[in-house]
């Protein structure tokens, strides 16, 4: 799931519900699992299939006419239980990005510790997405991370979004936090070395 961050262009799949909460981003059945491999499978899990297993057709990850690796979600995403598994889910789906104009603050940070991008941008912002993605399912999004912009392509209209500095370094360098550890560990012995007792 390491991938480094630079311009992403995709269209979108669109989700214009609030306070999706992690419950619904992967059902607390599916806690038990201890490893991010095939988590993807089970994105919404109770929304996308019946109890048999069979697909929702009116939900809109099993519509093929909606593609990408950007999930716009209205306010409130992620709210609910800290559950590291949502964002593992959204990973493992193949999402890079999700947008909307408000997230959870933990999840938030999950997000961003498994290489998805969370871009908060404004509600009118996002309320033109939506329209623009429902007008036309072929509507890109541009999310550039080293300016940290997002522009609707169908309108051309940009926002800035804000990132934590550290985090922004990471995603564009496809760091882990103990990646970036290991790539300081010289700096770091060098200030134990000068401060020792």
């Amino acid at each position: 799931m390491k991938q480094k961050f630079n311009v992403i262009t995709s269209t979108c799949i669109p989700l214009p519900l609030e306070n999706v909460d992690t419950d619904q981003i992967i059902p607390a059945r599916f806690l038990k699992a201890t490893d991010k491999a095939g988590m993807g499978e089970n994105l919404f899990r109770d929304w996308r299939f019946h109890a048999d297993g069979t697909p929702r057709q009116d939900f809109v990850l099993n519509d093929s006419s909606y593609s990408g690796v950007i999930l716009v979600a209205g306010k409130n995403f992620g709210c609910g239980s800290s559950r590291e598994h949502a964002a593992w889910a959204i990973a493992g789906y193949g999402f890079r990005v999700v947008i909307s104009s408000f997230f959870a603050d933990i999840h938030k940070n999950n997000e961003l510790n498994n290489f998805v991008l969370p871009v908060v941008v404004s509600e009118p912002f996002l309320q033109e997405l939506f329209q623009s993605i429902a007008a036309n399912h072929q509507t890109e999004v541009e999310v550039d991370l080293p300016r940290q912009m997002v522009t609707n392509k169908a309108t051309g209209r940009s926002e800035h979004f804000d990132i934590n500095g550290y985090k922004k370094h990471c995603l564009m360098n496809g760091l882990d936090d103990i990646d970036y550890l290991v790539q300081n560990q010289d700096k770091t012995e060098a200030w134990e070395q000068q401060n020792k007792s």
